[in-house]
């Protein structure tokens, strides 16, 4: 293949790429550039990506990019926290129900009430409405719990979404353009989802109330966190066999402490050689502080085990909503 035939016109068919690339060039700016391109050379080398999401991303629509960037083979696992799991689809059967608060920093207690009393629970800036969005999920997905349940089948949380979304039972309350959910997109390429601490979540939360109210059985029928490392590290090593894998990380916490330790557990625990991550970035406003792991800058991670001193890695000091949809139309090669 020539080498004309391998570049885009990029003056007219990515103009935020060439935006970015004119534009950014220093300080956090500069950093998207960085991070961006040597993203796309470690997929040039045949490396997965591995990416995390804290934070309310689902519900900011990250979506919209990410699910492009699932279908296009630039993501390759997901680990996030059990409220991004459930809010993408939320989002997909109720986004027209939501309630935008623009004025959120001036509620006053007494308005904040009047929000809960109504049913809405507010992230930021948006509502999510109860009824249309996290009791419409719960009812379908109620029968796939208790159908477990009664047959003894254990699945991760992510498992049983894809069932509701493969069965079709959602399809006629879409609200959204289906290509915008990461979610759907992700049970279309059947891309392993890690969600430790799923119980902090709404739907976590359900799933333990349905147990005490006597609808389900046994709380198991659920796969633990612990479960998760150990398919984790069944993933890993596969993928690390003949390349290696990158790690995107926006924000911090669970979602992305757990699954960056798969590393050191094979070296140290299992006492197995195995390929460090290939490329690290994260995304955070957090600031460095005594103990932070938000707020750690990557060569902390290169004392675990979990970097290597020549692994690309790179910190973007900035909003990850603003930030990120600019970082994957780069890759996206818009």
């Amino acid at each position: 293949m020539t080498e004309t035939a391998t570049k885009p016109n990029t003056a007219q068919a990515a103009p935020v790429r060439e935006f970015i690339k004119r534009n950014y060039r220093h300080f956090n700016a500069a950093t998207i550039v960085d991070a961006a391109e040597a993203w796309e050379t470690m997929l040039g080398k045949g490396d997965k990506m591995f990416f995390t999401m804290a934070g309310a991303m689902s519900t900011a629509e990250l979506g919209i990019s990410v699910a492009e960037l699932i279908r296009k083979d630039k993501i390759h696992a997901i680990c996030c926290t059990g409220a991004n799991l459930e809010e993408d689809i939320f989002n997909l059967v109720a986004h027209d129900h939501y309630k935008r608060v623009p004025n959120y920093r001036d509620l006053t207690p007494d308005q904040e009430r009047e929000l809960c009393e109504g049913g809405w629970n507010r992230v930021t800036d948006t509502c999510i409405p109860e009824m249309e969005a996290m009791r419409r999920i719960e009812s379908k997905l109620l029968p796939f719990w208790k159908r477990a349940d009664a047959e003894g089948k254990r699945m991760f949380p992510y498992e049983f979404m894809y069932e509701i979304i493969r069965n079709g039972d959602l399809k006629e309350f879409y609200q959204i353009d289906p290509q915008d959910s990461w979610m759907i997109a992700a049970s279309e390429k059947n891309l392993p989802i890690f969600t430790p601490g799923w119980e902090d979540s709404t739907l976590g939360n359900v799933y333990v109330s349905e147990k005490i109210k006597g609808h389900i059985k046994d709380l198991s029928g659920v796969k633990s966190g612990l479960e998760m490392m150990e398919a984790l590290i069944s993933w890993y090593r596969e993928s690390t066999k003949d390349n290696g894998v990158g790690f995107f990380q926006i924000g911090g916490g669970i979602a992305g402490d757990f699954p960056i330790c798969v590393v050191p557990l094979i070296q140290q625990d299992l006492k197995e050689d195995v390929k460090l991550w290939s490329y690290f970035c994260q995304i955070s406003d957090s600031t460095t502080s005594y103990g932070s792991y938000s707020g750690a800058v990557p060569n902390e991670k290169i004392t675990w085990g979990k970097l290597d001193k020549n692994t690309p890695r790179f910190v973007i000091e900035s909003d990850a909503t603003i930030v990120a949809p600019l970082i994957f139309s780069y890759i996206l090669g818009n």
